[in-house]
């Protein structure tokens, strides 16, 4: 056992700081019902594979990846994006739901995680497992592709 617990103890620590933000993402990404299962796909793959896991310098955007390739099994489920807070968004056009349903996942994903959840570029650019400038053109092609959806003539 090390000073920092056992390899059971570690690992509980880092799924429950690491679940959260993955769930956010994968959710983002592919909807509610599939971004939770590929979220504990993906913790289940950790636990498995902790020691490899471990060491490396980014482990969740690692995550994200292999929850990716999880995702395939379930391409045929309606995609079905989280409710938005009325109190956050007072007025929303509810066309919204349907366009972000319309764009790649990695530009849902960077549209929701930037705007929606506020995370920084460097944040959500690390849980996907990119660079900023990688997340920066999906969110500027994935805004474009919603001002093109909504009718906003300023795209």
């Amino acid at each position: 056992m090390s000073e920092r617990g056992t390899a059971e103890e570690r690992f509980s620590r880092f799924a429950s700081d690491v679940e959260p933000r993955l769930k956010q993402v994968l959710v983002s990404s592919y909807g509610i019902d599939v971004g939770a299962e590929v979220t504990a796909d993906a913790l289940a793959y950790a636990w498995e594979r902790w020691s490899e896991l471990e060491p490396m310098t980014n482990p969740v955007g690692y995550l994200f990846r292999v929850a990716q390739s999880r995702s395939r099994r379930y391409r045929r489920r309606p995609l079905v994006l989280p409710p938005v807070p009325a109190a956050a968004l007072p007025e929303i056009d509810p066309r919204l739901p349907g366009a972000l349903a319309r764009l790649s996942p990695q530009q849902r994903a960077a549209v929701l995680l930037v705007h929606a959840n506020g995370w920084t570029y460097a944040d959500a650019a690390d849980a996907l497992g990119c660079g900023v400038s990688t997340l920066r053109n999906h969110l500027d092609r994935g805004m474009r592709r919603l001002r093109e959806l909504l009718g906003d003539g300023n795209a």
